[in-house]
């Protein structure tokens, strides 16, 4: 992979060496040079003695010195190819010559030419000559380099004694020639080319100005600056106007530098100038061919130390510039030439000196985030050579901060001890770019790899010593040596380099360096995939992450997780989620919820990698359970927010992980507790009154809209039996129609009892349900005591009841419900209080009253059917687990007959009540009621296309206790197209479900729905006509086994008459089978 980190503090002393001591000197020239002072002017020839005899002149002498020094210039300005100027012998220039005792042949010279007359009018004392040959001065040609020099070096001389003057002349200047070319520029070309490059002298000037004002100039440094930027902006920017910029703006910087005065000052316009240097910058060609750039950054470089300092908006766009400007250069080339490659190691040096200038200002870790912050886009750059300059200068740059005596001692005197424990001090983004530069230790380059592992060792003694811990630092720099070179493995390495992190970073830096290294993990380079995963993993299996970093970490994972490329990076992802619960589960679970809704089903990665081993889901789905009972009163609650309560968030979660396969058996762990949190949930939404959208929903229409609450909460509690294999209980409810008890609150009580009831009759958690409900009715919620009683009372006809709790505690809790406030809790507990389970004695005396009514009942000429069946369903409800005896036989077989009423409402109610009596009967029993229930099972079938919805709902009901009772198969198939089978293809299923459970049991099937072909109802006998049709062609071979020989006179009487019958279905039925009835009576026969 990458260089081994052991190699990470040798190279600090040792691999990193040569480059330092390069750059050093290269530094080291470029302050000697770069801003040198300007080199002497051909005034310095002349003695002192000659500059007296000048200073000694009177005007009216040096007039026509001036004026003749004028005409040579003017002359040399005509010639054409540089050509030098013939003077003769008695000329006004060289009669000046001879007065000063200079060599004549300097005459011929134009910057000297230029010099003596800067000279002559620095010492003139006529301000009005001055001025007038400071305006002829001007006069002249701008159209070539020299001459523009010449003047600006003439104007500059002037100015040591003349500020003023030459100042108003250029001001003058600029009104006039500047204004007018500026005008004109972009209409149509100068045809005068003199004045075409005005502005570039005039920059010059100012340039000058600043360099031989020397102390005067302070004053005058803004206005300088200030049109030194106008003329700038204003022009035409091309080579000549960057060129002269430039220059004018190091004489600036390099006349200020020089002045012991300059930090007395605050300059205003500084910042502004700044603003052009890094237009020359960008303006610059991709190519290191020349030397603006490099000199650009020395001079923004020398103007960022004066007062006041760069505000950061404007620090922050010159180190963006800057660095664009140089870490984007094309990649070296091996072929280039020498010059090449030192200009651009001089151009990173003058980057440097830029960075230390603004490390100057506040040598801490702050500025130093500051700088690093802005080298990011090319730390992330997928440019090889661009990564490694960069990470070659941040080197440079902590080193130099590492190693200065001024931030050493700053540290030491910071007045932060090893255990002060000050860590506010200490910047979070340090980690951050911490982190940015290990996920470059796997570079493909090596020198990438190796000074970014420097970095960070760099950056990690940083924060030592900003804390003030120098001797600490030593001490774990030769522990982590001794560490590292103890193994040359690359995970130990890695490990190491984690415990390091723990130990130097503080919180909030280890979190920055955690966020940082979660974007690596879906960087399309495997390698660094697999350093950032194995970073984390090491993370947060080894010193773990502290409970306050839980959240912005989670965060962010859950941001990178659908980017992740790599499979098993993602595991891994996923490995560090659990380790995260496992630590600290409260703290995960929280985050988790807020991170998006629960019906969005983005955050179910994070719930699966949570339920990995069986003890973190139990927590899990605990603290869940808490959050769900979080419920704050409908006064504390405004409607806006109520989707986001902690409570509704928590019963989102819930209601999706019912239907989450890794966290099936821990909700079978939990089921009683969420049973009862959902129960007692439904009451508190009534509460809060967002039950509006429930007489919309459909349950067979798939929709994208979210659930509502209450209706998620209503589909958690089916979710929860459905899911946990007692889909029995579901099916009860279901085919009853139950659930829409549960969606009312006059009727919420009776939807709750008949789930109990169905718990008690399929055994279905009643122990655990139990236990939880002697808590709740403990409760201060009146909620919860609601929910605990109407479970209770159902729950004294099971056999567990004393199994959780004896009966003189069960009395005891509820005669504590016969004073309770909630008019509900109060019936109910009395309702307890009288069962036959808290009195036994009652069991003889309700036999005794069904033994009465039963005889009623089994009477022909009996009148009140309904209400009797409704009576002798309560005794039996009542009597439970004692049963009613061999009465209940009697009341089966009579219900059975009642199958056939011609009134819907008893034919109903037979069926329902049939259903409970063979689900009331003791093990004694059980046979007999097995007979009856197959008896009842072709009835119940055609009976599902009675005409009255009732009866076919009831049907429903029964044929799946039947079906329970006889432990057919496909039982749950079987639910499945009863509750939601629409069409033939549902009947069909149903038709084989029964068939096929009941093998060898065919002709009984046939007789039995042989006597529906005579039924009034002509749906009914329909149905039967079809169930027959079926059994012949299906079950023909069957049939022809199975049959009695008896059995065919009863066939054809009731088939024959189909012939005849008016009706033609059944004509055309009895055509279709009529053969099929004449072979089974051959094969049988």
């Amino acid at each position: 992979m990458s260089a081994p980190l052991s190699e990470l503090l040798r190279l600090n002393s040792s691999g990193g060496t040569a480059l330092q001591e390069e750059m050093q000197e290269l530094e080291r020239d470029l302050l000697d040079v770069g801003l040198q002072a300007e080199p002497r002017s051909c005034c310095a020839a002349l003695s002192e003695e000659q500059a007296k005899q000048i200073r000694l002149m009177t005007a009216s002498e040096q007039s026509p010195v001036l004026e003749a020094i004028c005409h040579c210039l003017d002359e040399h300005s005509k010639l054409a190819g540089g050509g030098q100027l013939l003077t003769s012998e008695d000329s006004p220039i060289q009669n000046l010559m001879k007065f000063l005792y200079l060599d004549p042949q300097r005459a011929k010279e134009k910057v000297f030419l230029f010099s003596l007359y800067g000279l002559v009018l620095r010492e003139c004392v006529d301000t009005a000559l001055v001025k007038r040959y400071l305006t002829r001065l001007l006069d002249l040609s701008h159209q070539c380099a020299p001459q523009r020099e010449g003047i600006a070096l003439a104007m500059g001389l002037a100015s040591t004694s003349h500020l003023e003057v030459v100042w108003a002349t250029l001001e003058h200047l600029g009104r006039t020639r500047f204004l007018r070319s500026a005008l004109r520029d972009g209409q149509e070309s100068d045809p005068d080319l003199r004045w075409k490059w005005v502005s570039s002298t005039s920059l010059l000037c100012y340039g000058q100005m600043a360099m031989h004002a020397k102390e005067k100039i302070l004053p005058w440094v803004d206005n300088i600056a200030s049109r030194m930027v106008y003329y700038f902006s204003s022009s035409s920017r091309d080579e000549t106007l960057k060129g002269s910029f430039l220059s004018a703006a190091m004489m600036l910087a390099r006349s200020l530098r020089q002045e012991p005065g300059t930090q007395n000052y605050r300059f205003s316009q500084i910042p502004e100038l700044v603003q052009c240097l890094l237009c020359v910058l960008q303006q610059e060609p991709n190519f290191p061919g020349s030397v603006f750039r490099q000199k650009a950054i020395l001079v923004i470089a020398e103007l960022s130390k004066l007062r006041p300092h760069l505000k950061p908006l404007v620090k922050a766009r010159v180190l963006h510039v800057c660095f664009r400007s140089v870490f984007e250069l094309p990649p070296a080339d091996p072929q280039a030439a020498p010059e090449v490659t030192t200009l651009y190691k001089e151009t990173l040096c003058a980057l440097h000196l830029l960075l230390r200038t603004f490390l100057s200002e506040d040598m801490g870790v702050n500025e130093v985030c500051f700088l690093l912050q802005h080298t990011e886009p090319w730390l992330r750059s997928d440019r090889s050579h661009e990564r490694q300059r960069v990470v070659q200068c941040i080197f440079r740059l902590l080193q130099y901060v590492v190693d200065s005596l001024k931030f050493a001692v700053s540290a030491l005197h910071s007045g932060l001890g090893e255990d002060s424990g000050q860590e506010g001090a200490m910047p979070s983004a340090l980690g951050h770019h911490v982190g940015l530069l290990t996920l470059l230790w796997c570079d493909k380059e090596e020198t990438t790899r190796k000074y970014s592992q420097q970095c960070v060792t760099l950056l990690l003694q940083l924060t030592v010593l900003q804390r003030g811990r120098m001797a600490v630092s030593m001490r774990l720099s030769k522990l982590k040596q001794s560490e590292i070179r103890a193994s040359r493995d690359w995970e130990v390495k890695l490990y190491s380099a984690v415990k390091a992190f723990e130990r130097d970073l503080t919180v909030a830096q280890h979190t920055q360096l955690v966020l940082t290294l979660l974007p690596g993990l879906c960087s399309h380079s495997r390698l660094s995939c697999d350093l950032a995963s194995k970073l984390l993993l090491l993370m947060f299996e080894g010193p773990g992450l502290k409970p306050e970093q839980v959240a912005e970490v989670l965060q962010s994972l859950f941001q990178q997780l659908p980017h992740i490329p790599l499979p098993h990076v993602q595991q891994d992802a996923m490995r560090a989620v659990t380790v995260l619960g496992t630590q600290h589960p409260q703290e995960t679970v929280e985050v988790v919820l807020s991170l998006c809704h629960p019906s969005e089903r983005r955050t179910l990665p994070l719930w699966k990698a949570l339920a990995t081993n069986h003890q973190l889901a139990c927590k899990v789905i605990t603290l869940l359970y808490m959050k769900l009972k979080l419920r704050p009163p409908r006064g504390l609650t405004r409607p806006s927010s109520q989707t986001q309560l902690i409570s509704l968030l928590a019963l989102g979660t819930i209601y999706e992980l019912l239907y989450t396969q890794e966290y099936r058996q821990t909700i079978h762990w939990a089921f009683a507790g969420i049973l009862l949190g959902l129960l007692t949930q439904l009451h508190y939404l009534f509460e809060l009154g967002v039950v509006e959208d429930v007489a919309d929903y459909q349950e067979d229409i798939l929709d994208s809209k979210p659930l509502s609450p209450f209706r998620t909460c209503l589909e958690a509690v089916k979710g929860l039996f459905w899911t946990t294999s007692y889909w029995e209980v579901f099916a009860y409810i279901q085919l009853l129609q139950g659930w829409a008890l549960l969606e009312r609150p006059d009727t919420y009580g009776e939807g709750v009892s008949l789930l109990a009831r169905a718990m008690v009759q399929y055994d279905c958690e009643v122990k655990a349900v139990l236990g939880q409900a002697v808590i709740s009715l403990k409760s201060m919620e009146e909620r919860d005591n609601v929910v605990a009683i109407l479970l209770l009372t159902e729950f004294l006809n099971s056999a567990e009841v004393f199994q959780q709790a004896s009966r003189k505690k069960m009395d005891t809790l509820l005669n504590l419900g016969l004073g309770h406030c909630n008019q509900l809790v109060r019936a109910m507990s009395l309702k307890g209080l009288s069962s036959t389970t808290m009195h036994p004695k009652k069991v003889f005396l309700l036999r005794n009253r069904l033994a009465g009514l039963l005889d009623s009942f089994l009477r022909p000429d009996t009148k009140d059917l309904l209400g009797l069946m409704g009576i002798l369903g309560d005794i039996l409800h009542r009597l439970g687990l004692q049963g009613a005896g061999s009465a209940s036989i009697k009341l089966a077989q009579h219900l059975l007959s009642l199958f056939e009423d011609e009134r819907e409402e008893v034919r109903s109610g037979a069926i329902f009540l049939f259903g409970d009596v063979i689900d009331s009967g003791s093990r004694k029993f059980r046979q007999a009621f097995k007979t009856l229930a197959f008896q009842a099972v072709v009835p119940l079938l055609l009976h599902m296309a009675d005409p009255c919805p009732t009866v076919v709902t009831k049907s429903k009901s029964t044929l799946l206790r039947c079906a329970l009772l006889l432990k057919w198969e496909f039982r749950k198939e079987l639910f499945g197209k009863l509750a939601w089978g629409r069409g033939p293809g549902a009947e069909n299923d149903i038709f084989v479900y029964m068939v096929e459970s009941n093998f060898g049991k065919y002709p009984q099937f046939l007789l039995q729905a042989l006597v529906y072909l005579k039924s009034p109802h002509r749906p009914l006998k329909l149905a039967a006509m079809k169930f027959i049709g079926a059994l012949l062609q299906d079950y023909f071979p069957e049939l022809c086994f199975y049959l009695r020989k008896g059995d065919l006179p009863v066939i054809k009487r009731y088939l024959e008459p189909l012939e005849q019958d008016p009706d033609a279905a059944c004509r055309r039925f009895y055509r279709n089978f009529v053969e099929d009835i004449t072979e089974l009576s051959r094969s049988v026969t």
